[in-house]
């Protein structure tokens, strides 16, 4: 179970550096409040999960200080491109605790894999990208 939530820490902590990055692309209002609330749910997301796993007595890599991006991020079409990836990759990272998490952490998993592909749904939207929702979101 911890490797699988450990690897859905680095995933938050990856989106919460993507949303710094494609947050300075993103011009109008309603764009930028959707990625400061987003950001915001991911930093939520990831404190509480340091909490269980330290609970847990479960190590994890420290975060790295930067990550690669997937491709360069230079408009609001690239920054909501990159939105929708790391939404997706977030919920992906999610998905794979559910077989190995049961209980309360079951829970947290399938809200926080659902909450990532409902933001993944609206960056979609707000991009209109096709098809705006995935049939079985978090399979890679």
């Amino acid at each position: 179970m911890s490797d699988a939530m450990a690897a859905a820490l680095a995933a938050e902590e990856a989106a919460i550096y993507a949303y710094g990055l494609l947050g300075v692309k993103l011009t109008s209002d309603g764009d930028l409040t959707e990625a400061r609330a987003c950001e915001a749910i991911h930093r939520d997301r990831r404190d509480a999960l340091v909490l269980r796993l330290a609970a847990l007595k479960a190590s994890t890599a420290p975060a790295p200080a930067g990550y690669q991006l997937p491709f360069e991020v230079t408009d609001r079409d690239s920054a909501l491109k990159l939105a929708i990836q790391v939404e997706d990759g977030v919920a992906q990272a999610w998905r794979a605790t559910l077989p190995s998490t049961e209980g309360g952490d079951r829970s947290t998993a399938l809200s926080a894999l659902t909450d990532a592909a409902v933001r993944a749904t609206r960056w979609r939207r707000r991009g209109n990208v096709s098809p705006v929702t995935l049939p079985w979101p978090g399979r890679p």
